[in-house]
């Protein structure tokens, strides 16, 4: 699914579009975030892709949903 990460005041959220959901990210499993997994505040776990420690934000990339 694409998802926009963006940073806002309170940290870091993930828009879904076709969902049109935006929810904060609650958890990472690598500080740098890329190719690995997020948490958002509901509960989804998205697998996230590889790429650039210094990729700017906000950026659309398609995450892979892993829970729920």
């Amino acid at each position: 699914m694409k998802v926009m990460i963006r940073k806002t005041e309170k940290g870091l959220s993930a828009y879904a579009p076709k969902k049109d959901l935006e929810e904060p990210i609650v958890a990472v499993e690598k500080e740098e975030l890329w190719g690995g997994w997020i948490k958002l505040k509901n509960g989804w776990v998205l697998g996230l892709p590889e790429m650039p420690a210094d990729t700017k934000l906000p950026v659309t990339v398609e995450a892979k949903k892993l829970e729920s």
